[in-house]
């Protein structure tokens, strides 16, 4: 086991797309990898960028794998900027959407109000990975922006790996429009340490008893380091071992994918 060296760690968060799978490909057998898991006795936490799907829709597609997990054993960007927009606007916000329907139903979940037309109630326009994308999605948001609503995006993610190959993500449309609007986007995912704050007051473990498992040094890695948690990184995602050589600090561990670094 390769965090032998890290005598101390009692629960581990663990990214998705890029560590788990690529899309619909497993990575590994994650029913024999999550067994071990609980054989060392560890608390483990599913955590992830990734806004395009409800939780209940990350359990089932985890289900899919042969892993049945409960609701709370699932955070997501989603989650996070619900609560987030909790923090910052009143209950019944009006906000613009660009994203998957999964998204609108989560904030709609936190007691925002999802938004199809553009009026002059909308307080922030949201941005997230949308498949359903179009100009016209772009145009309205970039003249809100325009107006003085406020950006929030989920996560910075510039791709999204699949089994074809990395496709854009919500960072890449995030991006368009911080161009096309002159405005900056406040980034609710990681690395920022909200996603990650979350994790540990679920598992109720310290930063210190906690191992943080990714695929990306930028966003995974980076922010468990500002959450002051242990950091492994994954090559089955999207760093690769070239990339380390250039990121400081680095993980402390480095495993070519999730099985090995647990079994």
């Amino acid at each position: 086991m390769l965090f032998d060296q890290l005598p101390n760690i009692q629960g581990l968060i663990i990214d998705m797309d890029g560590v788990l799978w690529h899309d619909t490909i497993p990575i590994g057998d994650l029913a024999s990898i999550f067994d071990r898991i609980d054989e060392l006795g560890l608390q483990y936490i599913l955590a992830t960028n990734n806004a395009t799907k409800t939780i209940n829709e990350y359990i089932e597609k985890v289900a899919k794998f042969g892993v049945r997990l409960s609701y709370d054993k699932v955070i997501n960007s989603a989650q996070a900027t619900g609560i987030f927009l909790q923090s910052k606007y009143p209950l019944g916000a009006d906000l613009y959407v660009i994203g998957q329907p999964s998204l609108k139903k989560t904030l709609e979940s936190f007691g925002m109000k999802v938004c199809d037309t553009v009026n002059d109630n909308i307080e922030a326009v949201v941005v997230s990975l949308d498949f359903q994308l179009s100009y016209e999605k772009l145009k309205i948001a970039s003249l809100l922006l325009q107006s003085g609503c406020d950006f929030i995006g989920t996560n910075s993610d510039p791709t999204l790996p699949t089994p074809e190959g990395f496709i854009p993500g919500s960072g890449t449309l995030i991006g368009a429009l911080e161009i096309a609007s002159g405005k900056k986007a406040t980034m609710i995912g990681k690395p920022e340490t909200l996603l990650y704050d979350m994790a540990l007051k679920r598992l109720g473990t310290s930063p210190e008893e906690t191992l943080a498992i990714g695929d990306r040094l930028e966003t995974d890695i980076a922010g468990a380091q500002a959450a002051g948690i242990h950091t492994a990184l994954v090559l089955s995602g999207a760093s690769r071992i070239e990339d380390v050589k250039n990121y400081n600090p680095p993980p402390e561990i480095i495993a070519q994918d999730l099985s090995e670094l647990v079994f």
